[in-house]
This record gives structure tokens, sequence and C-alpha cells, in this order.
């Protein structure tokens, strides 16, 4: 983990997380309820933030083993822990989350 004075950090703007469940077993296919509206409240709240060119890709692997993941563009490492800290599967307590500085070294371009 990088801190404010790593010089890691002053390289790079962007961050990315990712989940893994609080719940042991957890399945995506059978959330409880609780965990439904935290899905919800995430895919509003990432939604947004991309709307507004924060989030620069997020999504999940779909065979159940592989990671879920958000890559971010932050002013700094505190507003993307920020950030991580306040998406609703975190905030809620459905999912652990990790933050690592990030840097996109080859991107496709938009169709």
């Amino acid at each position: 983990m990088t801190t404010a004075n790593d010089p890691v950090e002053a390289e790079t703007n962007q961050y990315i997380y990712h989940f893994a469940p609080v719940r042991d077993g957890f399945d995506p296919e059978s959330m409880t309820p609780q965990e439904v509206a935290a899905a919800e409240h995430h895919y509003a709240y990432l939604k947004a933030a991309t709307e507004r060119g924060q989030v620069l890709l997020a999504g999940r692997s779909l065979d159940g083993d592989g990671p879920a993941l958000v890559i971010i563009e932050a002013e700094s490492a505190d507003a993307a822990r920020g950030f991580m800290e306040n998406d609703p599967f975190v905030a809620e307590g459905v999912m652990r989350a990790s933050l690592h500085p990030f840097r996109a070294a080859l991107v496709r371009a938009a169709d």
C-alpha cells in the first residue's frame, strides 16, 4: 500500500480497488436481501461516478472465482480511499476492498 509520501502516488492519479466478500459462501446468484440492496446502491454509486468521469472501468468476472474491480481517477490516494470506503458494497459491509495505485498502459479507443 502506498502512502501520501510514496513516489508511486506522485506518478499517477489512477487507482484500482478489488473486492472480496465478507460473508463465507457469498454467491451473486443467491444474495441476501441486504446484499441485493447494497448491490443496487453500489451500481448507482458507480454509475453516477462513471457519468462524472471518475470511474474508468468497473465490473466483475462471471465465473465466480475471478475478481470484481473498479478503476478510478482521484486527486490523491486519500481521495481514492475515501471513494472506495464510500462505495456501498464496502460501506454497507458486504465486501472488503483493497486499494492500489494504478496506471493504464494500453486502452482501446471507444467504438
